[in-house]
This record gives C-alpha cells, sequence and structure tokens, in this order.
C-alpha cells in the first residue's frame, strides 16, 4: 500500500478512438442517395480499417422527426459530425471517407 503523497504515477492508455467525435447520418429508407451514402461508408470501412470505429448513429428522419426537426438541413443524406453539418444530399465515395476522417480529427 502507498502512503499519502507518495511519487507513484498513474499512466492511462488511451486509445485515439477515446477521442472520436460523434456522428449522426439523417436518411430515408427510400433515397437511392442515402442507400449510396451507407455503401459508402462500408465500402471506406473494407478499405481503410482505422474507419472501422467510427460509430454513426442513423437517424431515419421519418421514423424519428423530433430528432429530425432538431437539425438545420433540407435534403438527405446529411452527416454532422461533433455537432456540425459537414455534408447535405447526394455524397461521392471520397466525400463519405471524408465524413469518416472528420470524426477522428
Amino acid at each position: 500500500m502507498a502512503a499519502i503523497g507518495s511519487d507513484r504515477k498513474i499512466v492511462l492508455h488511451l486509445s485515439p478512438l477515446s477521442f472520436m467525435k460523434s456522428v449522426k447520418l439523417f436518411y430515408l429508407r427510400s433515397c437511392p442517395y442515402c442507400k449510396r451514402a451507407q455503401q459508402y461508408i462500408a465500402e471506406a470501412r473494407a478499405a481503410h480499417p482505422e474507419l472501422t470505429g467510427v460509430e454513426i448513429e442513423m437517424i431515419e428522419e421519418s421514423e424519428r422527426p423530433d430528432e429530425a426537426d432538431r437539425y438545420d438541413y433540407y435534403y438527405v443524406p446529411t452527416f454532422y459530425v461533433d455537432g456540425r453539418k459537414v455534408h447535405e444530399g447526394g455524397i461521392t465515395p471520397e466525400e463519405t471517407e471524408a465524413v469518416l476522417r472528420k470524426a477522428l480529427e
């Protein structure tokens, strides 16, 4: 047992995921652009293992209208990272990867 005031140090090992920003994706089940965005997310994670840990809260706006109404957007898919809108509307694979990487910054 250590005495009070001893010189022992506590070392914390934190992974980069400990500081990951939150990501929300607003989408509609019937939206073809949203389906592509979800496909691009899967492809980005497969190609870049560091992105597999990025958690995305998927919000289907017709099923959660109260949640969707609290955010300022018009088109889907729309991504928010750490509460800030970073993309709205149709999206490319490169843009999808960039959105995921923002969560790691």
